[in-house]
């Protein structure tokens, strides 16, 4: 099948199906004129959509459902636009690749990714443009040009149609694709040929990434392109919508239409996509081109794409950087480079989203990534890559060198810059390493020369450091660049390269350098010309630095008296010569020389990278390790030892060595060495033990450390230890000490008696504390461990036994052997148990060892049991002959053992039983010794064949079995023989029995025959026999006879037996006489009807069959294919016309001749379109062509006759197919609706036919647009239509302009347009809208911290430009927080607005008194209005700058600790403070004296009540020292207090600092600093450490008393918010109960109940027709009046007027509790299924039953009729009145006794008042909650919140001041102790410090102890 399009002449396109089968292209053509009615002498062309002309070669290539153009000529103009249907089922590729190349990214921004797979198809498409290859990206996101969307364009090749429709198949590759319909016209993919940089533009690759791009981006896509030389425009629209709908409907998803059209041609574009139209516009002239449009944008991505609209063409421009500027990219400073022999591309960006669009040009951005790299390179190095499979790569490595104190490598722009990680600190600022490439790959990679961004590859091999001696930071200096081609897998995103890195890194990888003029490779050493470059640019290019080699900041306590914080190093420069972390050198100028390793260099100040310095520290580690206590030391860089040697330092370390304890030497002077992992019987001794310590060569120390002057002692200490599975249990722990010349010596150890793993460890320990380590390091130590084992087996003990035991069933004997200890052990070897006991006969297989078990395996015991009961007890003996104590005794228990034969008995062999009785078996069970063997759930089975499987319990050992009667078929009166098999299934080892069995004949009735006409005829069973329908078969016998084949007389008892299935009441005495009853024949003749005799329950049977035949012709049957048809409409199907018997049966007697002698009348019937025909299947006449064309829906009788038969048949004509919209009702003209309001009263609709009867189509939809379209309408979703044709829209908001409107209905009805009518609307603006907030205050005012904000006074303008005064305060909010404007952040402070107060203006709102934050800086105040919960309608911002408050203190930036100096002449321990900033601040630590210059006097005194001590002198002897103080700052580099200072020892002093400025504002406080003096070196560093941890409690404390400051103002707003909040919900309650309001409706009897079942429903309501809208009322006076205003049109009924009978009586057949007789039909009176309604109806649940008892009365509900008939002829039986009866299907029985006809049935409900249906009990429940919760949620609801705050606040407030608190507490505690401490400290009294310059020395004295000098002893041990 073609479809072909005739586009000849004329504005339409008639479009017609052909076949083609069977037909060459000469025929085909034949066909075409004869279809399209072509003359002979005219010429024409067949074409494809895509232009080619089919001729006689291509037409055998077309394919089935084509289309094809049928023109004038091949480039004619098409009149009309053409749809082509297509199909874009995806490739197989689909599935075989399903998943292959596929990647997804987490936290990227995906839409640059995704443009850039459009923009890849448009590079692709312009590769052969020999001018300008233009791409343009259009963002339309102004809703003028209708709904938003992306547009990218491009002047490239254009698709075809083949093409397009190529391009919506999903993964259909460039390698895969068929581009053209014909075999001849298609060309296969061609690789393009190499080029610099692969800029080859072949890149739109898999078939992926468009498709997968436009729906990421949108939900609809429209495809536009005209391809080069064709004259016709092709479009594909794509939509998700579209797809949805089509799987919904089950119709094809990948099949849709492309539209051909001429270009410029808009006539199908929407009114919502205005903008195509101005698209299609541009197409006129363009040789060729191709427009994606993509539209449904999420809110989202249009808020990126127009608020970060620099970010993502920065990323597009970064992935074509070479595409826009060439080979050497974007160089703006070597013009030369640039490359201009390639079409220039321009990828122009067109941002439309307001007033003022934006432009750009990719090739304007100068902060992408490359061009940063290229313009701030200095030098290149460029290379090659060959693969293995000749793949090339071009590389370029661009250097970015260090000057003076910056990196130049470029900041990536599109993320923050990465700090280094530092092993030692979790917090590192960047530094110049950091600032260079940092942990950056190397290599960013393109592929055909687009970016895949997110492969980069950190580096290669000959491109490391390694073994270079170039500083490591060079290798941080550079980028790279590596270019592939299409050799190259990427994932089908193009995101990400499949396996670059690892096809680079390969060995057959081969990388040469490119001369840089010459741009060729040459073989060479890449690594080594690598690095030839690289320091050619570290020596040309990096600015030498000092401090190398940046680490990290350092704030711990290793450089005292100094500033926080310190920069680290690695290694440094001093005076040409370079010391590195990890070097050894040797200090000079130190109170002690220090010889160690260079840890790291300290730099005071944050430096972030390599720089110039002065001076430092360095850190160093003391050598050699373990000789000192003191691991670490920093000293001034230039305290450095600069003309130490390397080789005496080191010297110098190894002869230090011999001085560290390295190792343990143990003697074992008994000779009994305890070897590793030794394992030793229980009880063996260890020891003696004599130990000696070492050093590194072997050498005793003596057991002594030397460190210069000091020793220290060292002792051993043994331990043993017993190891446990969960913990250890130590044994033994003893210390012995070093005795001259003997060493250290312990004594024998004994008695390990205790099985299991020991260690014992021999340790050196110090002699003062027992500390095993020192300097770092752990002293020697000695280790070994053993086992302590169980001893040899001496005795046994019996395990217990599974008991009972069974005869001849083998048993296990567990033995367990033990030592002399009792411990558990192994078994010895050979040994043979000995088993005796009387009365049986024993034996065992075999014994088995497992650790310490010996099991005697498989003992078996046989012999005789009593039968009652079958058990006994025996006693066994067991012997194990070698063993010490060698017999045990154990009971035995002997059961019967397990089943071994089965035995049955019988009298006779075979036995005889008679056909019908049952048989009798005896059976028992033995074991293999002849015991009767009672075994649980043992059964015996019993299979006899015909008989059912006889299970029987014989868990006895012995049953009898009786069977089911044995049931034969006897042959010819002959026995039969049977096998009857015993077994028992589950005891597989007791072989079965079989037993024969003889079956004689009985004398049973077996057999039955019918006879017709007595005996003439013998029925065969299911014989069949034809009657005619109606008819009567009489004279039917049968015979019976026996298994022996007698004939059995027929009995009174016989004939009672005998059932037929036809006719209900058998005359008995025929039976007897073997005559059946006459038998109706059926009057239907379909199908077939059986008919049975049968005798005792159908056990002997018979069957025949009657087909009833038909009779003569009595009338004209009418089969209907419908009843109902439209007015106008012709009859679909056609009518049946039959003659039929008197019982409607078909006789098939008419003929094709009938046809002429039928005719059909009926009023406005269209007779001329009727035809009677014959048709041949059925035999029957059909009428088809029915239609009326005139009057007024209805029913209409038609009449149709043949010869002497009449038959009318009544049709339901219905209106006419829809044809207008008419308003029914609507708002009042001229209507006027406020902006932002809805229309109140809704617009009806009617839809008619062209008759104008009411249509009641149900599937028309209605439609509102606006004219202008700038008016904004929100009515009810999809109004539905009703059943008569009615729609109701409501319009539930009105937005736009104020002005004039006019409203436009139109209707929808299957894809055909309805017109409707226009309606006028003036638009007028809201009076009570808010849509502007003023804020005015004192602008000229100052924020100063701690103070009052001024009044700010707000203002509400309404829509109507009025101020608005009637809102509620609490909708007014004011918002506190830190920063500029923003949005507003979770954590802000909320301020309520305050009540007016006397003078105040009324029309304003104020916000007053409210309290300025302490902290300066720039604030964010917003005032919102909200006038709801959940939106917030109006806001303003304003900033503020707080500034500092009145200057009132000095103080440093930083506290400082409290300085500890010391009377001596070193500095180090003079400095007082350094590196200290003071500065003039407010009363919250503000700096507040930028204004103030002046002076500080530094001076020192005496702590309050010590005015007469000495006081300590600065350097220079003076008390005084004055420092300038400029814009209220003052820094200290360094004070310190003179060399030999004089001052009491163990004193405090107080450092006071004195401002003095001009003209102070206020009062400056001075800032003081209490500092310890001493002069005793013996408690320095102890004094130190505790006025350390002084300091920090200090500070401590001042932090949790700012804490509960915090905390107390937090809970004073928040418990001020919960006051505002409640007064104003019991305000709103109070105004709610005033204002109660009572509705009250009465209801009529169908509102009072609902009913669950829709059958009883049915019934019911029926029943109670007449009352169903009877009105109740409470009073008669209440009835009256409705009476009279209804003019006594309403039935009512009043309460008050009923009397009912009090309680429930019981049904009528209950007497006395008890049933007279069993009611069929289940009764229930009518009333009690009724569901009365809940409370908040106005009849209660009394007043409703009382109601439904008057009506209903007593009337009983049951099942069904004949239940109801014969229930109530039960109770008159009785003389019981039996009152009305309804049934559930229907039926009505009145009260006297009448039933059946339409008064007594229930019609359809639809034409029923049906009571309604109970909702799910728990919708009550939920409605009830609902309400009740809904009264208070407007009001109670801020109320909540605030207390929910408050309370949630409180609780952690709790937790955390208690938390608080008593850590102050402790802190408290510690502080008293410390100072307790600092005042106990021995000072020696009236001893002053003298003038000798060196520290005084520590006094030795040796602490008492107890005498170690007699060895250990372990007498006390186990």
């Amino acid at each position: 099948m073609i479809q072909v399009n005739d586009c000849r002449f004329g504005k339409k396109v008639i479009k017609k199906t052909l076949e083609t089968s069977g037909l060459d292209f000469n025929g085909f053509l034949q066909v075409v004129q004869k279809e399209f009615a072509v003359p002979s002498d005219e010429t024409f062309v067949l074409t494809t959509t895509d232009r080619i002309e089919v001729d006689i070669y291509k037409f055998d290539q077309l394919k089935d459902n084509i289309s094809l153009y049928l023109l004038q000529n091949k480039d004619q103009v098409l009149p009309a636009s053409v749809e082509e249907e297509i199909n874009f089922v995806p490739h197989y590729n689909t599935l075989i690749e399903s998943g292959t190349n596929e990647y997804f990214t987490e936290g990227q921004k995906s839409l640059p990714c995704s443009l850039a797979e459009l923009v890849d198809n448009a590079l692709s498409a312009t590769a052969k443009n020999t001018g300008v290859r233009s791409i343009e990206i259009r963002l339309l996101f102004n809703r003028t040009f209708g709904k938003p969307a992306i547009i990218v364009l491009d002047n490239g090749c254009g698709m075809t149609s083949k093409q397009l429709n190529n391009w919506a198949v999903y993964r259909l590759s460039k390698f895969t694709r068929e581009n053209s319909t014909f075999e001849s016209e298609r060309e296969g993919y061609v690789h393009p040929d190499p080029v610099p940089r692969s800029l080859n533009s072949d890149i739109s690759y898999y078939g992926v990434g468009g498709k997968r791009a436009v729906f990421h981006m949108g939900n609809s896509v429209r495809m536009i392109s005209k391809p080069i030389g064709s004259p016709d425009v092709h479009e594909l629209v794509l939509s998700k919508e579209e797809f949805q709908k089509k799987e919904q409907n089950n119709e094809d998803v990948y099949r849709g239409t492309i539209l051909n059209r001429m270009p410029g041609d808009f006539s199908h574009i929407t009114d919502d996509e205005q903008f195509l139209r101005s698209i299609i516009d541009e197409e006129t002239g363009k040789n060729s081109f191709t427009v994606v449009v993509i539209t449904g944008i999420s809110q989202e991505h249009i808020d990126y794409l127009k608020d970060d609209f620099d970010e993502w063409t920065r990323e597009l421009a970064h992935i074509y950087h070479y595409y826009i500027h060439g080979v050497n990219g974007n160089c703006k400073t070597d013009i030369s480079r640039r490359s201009d022999d390639l079409p220039r591309i321009d990828i122009l960006v067109t941002l439309l989203a307001s007033k003022s669009p934006r432009q750009m040009n990719l090739r304007e951005v100068e902060d992408d990534i490359q061009t940063l790299f290229i313009n701030a390179a200095k030098d290149t190095f460029e290379f090659r890559a060959t693969t293995s499979d000749n793949a090339i790569v071009e590389g370029v490595l661009r250097y970015h060198p260090f000057l003076f104190d910056r990196e130049t490598y470029p900041k990536d722009p599109y993320i923050k810059q990465v700090p280094v990680e530092d092993d030692d600190n979790d917090e590192v600022e960047s530094g110049a390493i950091v600032q260079a490439r940092g942990r950056r790959d190397i290599f960013e990679c393109f592929w055909n020369g687009r970016l895949i961004p997110y492969t980069t590859i950190s580096g290669f091999d000959w491109c490391q450091k390694k073994r270079s001696k170039l500083p490591a930071e060079c290798y941080n200096r550079f980028s790279g660049v590596l270019f592939t081609d299409g050799k190259f897998l990427v994932n089908a995103n193009k995101l990400k390269f499949m396996k670059l890195e690892k096809q680079l890194n390969e060995q057959n990888t081969h990388f040469t350098r490119v001369c840089p003029t010459q741009k060729t490779s040459k073989r060479c050493n890449i690594q080594k010309e690598f690095t030839q470059w690289l320091q050619n640019c570290h020596e040309k290019l990096d600015k030498q630095v000092k401090f190398i080699d940046y680490k990290g900041t350092y704030s711990g306590p290793e450089v005292k008296n100094k500033e926080h914080p310190w920069a680290m190093f690695s290694s440094i420069e001093v005076d040409g010569k370079t010391y590195k972390e990890g070097q050894t050198l040797k200090s000079q100028k130190t109170s002690q020389i220090i010889y160690g390793t260079v840890e790291n260099f300290f730099l005071d100040g944050n430096h972030k990278g390599d720089v110039f310095a002065t001076g430092g520290e360095v850190k160093i580690k003391r050598e050699p390790a373990g000789l000192y206590k003191e691991l670490t030391k920093v000293i001034p860089i230039g305290k450095i030892d600069r003309t130490a040697t390397d080789e005496s330092i080191k010297k110098h370390i190894e002869s230090e060595k011999k001085k560290v304890p390295e190792d343990l030497k143990v003697d074992w002077p008994d000779g009994n060495h305890l070897p590793e992992n030794a394992v030793l019987l229980a009880g063996t001794p260890l020891g003696p033990l004599k130990v000696e310590i070492l050093n590194s060569n072997g050498e005793s120390i003596l057991s002594r450390i030397q460190t210069g002057v000091n020793v220290i002692l060292l002792s051993v200490s043994l331990k043993v230890v017993l190891n446990g599975d969960t913990e250890d249990e130590e044994v033994l722990c003893i210390t012995a000490p070093y005795i001259a010349k003997k060493g250290h010596w312990f004594t024998k150890i004994g008695n390990l008696r205790s099985l299991g793993k020991y260690t014992l460890t021999l340790n050196a320990v110090l002699n003062e504390n027992n500390a095993s380590e020192y300097g770092g390091r752990e002293l020697p130590r000695y280790k070994r461990e053993f086992t302590i084992k169980e001893g040899n087996a001496e005795s046994f003990t019996v395990g217990e036994l599974n008991s009972p035991q069974r005869v001849g069933v083998p048993f296990n004997i567990p033995l367990q052997m033990k030592d002399c200890y009792g411990h558990p052990t192994k078994p010895p070897p050979d040994l043979q148990p000995v088993l005796q006991s009387s009365g049986l006969e024993l034996s065992y297989e075999g014994i088995a060892c497992s650790g310490v078990l010996l099991t005697i395996r498989g003992v078996k015991a046989k012999g005789k049991l009593p039968n009652h009961p079958p058990v006994k007890n025996y006693d066994l003996k067991v012997t194990l002959p070698g063993l010490k104590n060698d017999t045990q005794n154990i009971k035995l228990i002997l059961h019967p053992g397990n089943p071994h034969s089965l035995h049955v008995k019988s009298k006779t062999n075979p036995m005889e039983v008679e056909n019908g009785n049952p048989v009798s078996f005896k059976i028992e069970v033995h074991d293999e010794a002849g015991n009767i063997t009672p075994i649980r759930k043992q059964k015996v089975h019993c299979q006899i064949p015909g008989l059912p499987l006889v299970i029987k319990d014989c868990s006895t050992g012995k049953v009898e079995l009786v069977t089911k009667p044995v049931n034969q078929k006897i042959v010819n009166g002959e026995p039969q023989m049977l096998d009857a098999k015993f077994e028992i299934p589950s005891q597989k080892q007791v072989s079965p029995v079989t037993i024969k069995l003889m079956v004689m004949p009985s004398k049973r009735i077996s057999r039955m025959e019918l006879y017709l006409d007595d005996e003439k005829l013998v029925l065969k069973n299911n014989e069949k026999i034809e009657r005619q329908a109606g008819g009567v078969l009489k004279d039917l016998f049968y015979k019976l006879y026996d298994e022996a084949g007698r004939d059995v007389p027929i009995t009174t008892e016989i004939a009672s037996t005998i059932e037929v299935t036809w006719g209900r009441d058998v005359d008995r005495r025929d039976l007897v006489k073997g005559r059946l009853p006459e038998l109706q024949v059926p009057t239907h003749v379909h199908g077939e009807h059986l008919y049975q005799v049968s005798y005792q329950d159908k056990n002997v049977s018979s069957c025949f069959k009657v087909v009833p035949c038909p009779g003569e012709p009595a009338c004209l049957k009418v089969t209907l294919p419908q009843s109902i048809v439209k007015l106008g409409e012709t009859l679909s199907g056609h009518i049946e016309l039959e003659l039929v018997d008197k019982y409607d049966n078909v006789t098939k007697t008419m003929t094709a001749t009938c046809v002429k002698y039928f005719s059909v009348e009926a009023e406005g019937l269209d007779e001329s379109s009727i035809k009677f025909k014959w048709n041949e299947n059925s035999s029957s006449i059909v009428v088809i062509g029915v239609r009326f064309h005139s009057g007024s829906p209805g029913h209409r009788v038609i009449c149709f006759r043949y010869k002497d038969f009449k038959e009318n048949v009544i049709f339901e004509v219905t209106a006419g197919v829809p044809s207008q919209l008419k308003l029914v009702s609507g708002p009042e003209q001229p209507l006027q609706v406020l902006n932002g309001h809805d229309i109140p009263t809704p617009f009806l609709f009617q839809l008619c036919d062209e008759w104008g009867n009411p249509s009641p189509d149900q599937n028309m939809t209605v439609e509102i647009r606006s004219s202008p379209m700038t008016l904004k309408l929100t009515t009810a979703v999809s109004p539905p239509v009703d059943v008569e044709g009615k729609t109701c829209i409501k319009v539930n908001n009105v937005e736009g302009s104020k002005g004039y409107y006019a409203l436009e209905f139109k209707g929808s009805l299957n894809g055909n347009s309805i017109p409707g009518p226009s309606v006028n609307l003036t638009l007028l603006p809201d009076p009570n809208k808010p849509v502007e907030l003023s804020v005015n205050y004192d602008i000229n005012a100052r924020f100063s911290a701690g103070g009052k904000f001024p009044v700010f006074s707000v203002t509400v303008f309404s829509e109507g430009g009025s101020v608005m005064t009637a809102l509620k305060p609490a909708d007014l909010s004011m918002f506190l927080w830190e920063g500029p404007s923003s949005m507003r952040p979770k954590a802000v402070t909320e301020l309520i607005c305050r009540k007016p107060i006397e003078n105040e203006r009324k029309d304003c709102y104020q916000f007053r008194e409210e309290e300025i934050p302490t902290r300066v800086g720039e604030y964010t105040i917003e005032f919102s209005l909200q006038t709801d919960k959940t939106e917030v309608h109006l806001k303003n911002q304003i900033n503020v700058n707080v500034v500092a408050n009145e200057p009132i203190k000095l103080e440093p930036d930083c506290q400082p600790q409290t300085p500890v100096v010391f009377y001596c002449t070193d500095i180090d321990n003079r400095i007082l403070v350094e590196n200290m900033t003071l500065k003039i601040m407010d009363q919250f630590g503000n700096s507040a004296g930028q204004d103030l210059n002046g002076t500080v006097f530094i001076s020192i005194k005496s702590t309050e009540g010590e005015r007469n001590r000495s006081l300590p002198l600065f350097e220079g002897k003076t008390n005084t020292i004055t420092i300038s103080l400029k814009e209220g700052s003052a820094h200290i580099n360094s004070l310190a207090i003179m060399e030999n200072s004089p001052g009491e020892n163990g004193s405090q002093y107080i450092l006071l600092f004195r401002p003095e400025v001009t003209m102070p504002p206020t009062s400056l406080s001075p800032f003081e600093l209490p500092f310890r003096f001493y002069n005793d070196a013996e408690n320095q560093q102890k004094k130190i450490e505790l006025m350390k941890k002084k300091d920090e409690l200090t500070y401590a404390i001042k932090e949790c008393d700012k804490f509960f400051d915090s905390v107390r103002k937090q809970k004073d707003s928040l418990e001020n918010k919960v006051k505002v909040t409640t007064e104003k919900e019991v305000s709103l309650r109070n105004e709610l109960n005033k204002e109660g309001i009572k509705t009250e409706h009465p209801l009529s009897v169908g509102q009072l109940a609902l009913v669950a079942d829709n059958d009883v429903a049915r019934v019911i309501s029926w029943h109670l027709q007449g009352d169903m809208d009877c009105v109740i009322t409470t009073t008669t006076a209440a009835a009256q009046k409705i009476y009279e205003v209804t003019k006594g049109n309403q039935q009512v009924m009043a309460l008050d007027s009923i009397l009912v009978q009090q309680g429930d009586r019981p049904l009528p057949h209950i007497r006395n509790c008890k049933n007279l007789f069993k009611p069929p039909g289940n009764p229930i009176f009518a009333r009690k299924e009724l569901i009365y309604s809940h409370k908040e109806q106005n009849c209660d649940r009394d007043k409703a039953i009382k109601v439904f008892k008057n009506l209903l009365g007593d009337t009983i509900l049951m099942d069904d009729l004949i239940s109801a008939t014969n229930y109530r002829k039960a109770l008159v039986e009785k003389s019981i009145h039996c009152p009305t009866i309804l049934t559930r299907k229907g039926d009505r029985v009145s009260a006297r006794g009448k039933f059946g006809g339409a008064q007594n049935r229930v019609p359809s409900t639809d034409k029923l008042k049906v009571f309604g249906a109970p909702l799910p009990e728990h919708y009550y429940k939920l409605k009830k909650q609902i309400d009740v919760l809904g009264q208070y949620h407007a009001a109670v609801e801020e109320k909540e919140k605030v207390e929910k705050d408050h309370n949630v606040h409180s609780a952690k407030w709790v937790n955390e001041m208690l938390h608080k608190e008593t850590k102050k507490n402790e802190i408290i505690k510690e502080l008293e102790e410390i100072n307790g401490q600092l005042a106990s400290v021995p000072v020696r009294p009236g001893k002053r410090a003298s003038g000798n310059s060196e520290s005084p020395g520590i006094v030795s004295k040796r602490q008492r102890r107890e005498s170690m000098e007699e060895p250990g002893s372990f007498s006390n041990m186990n």
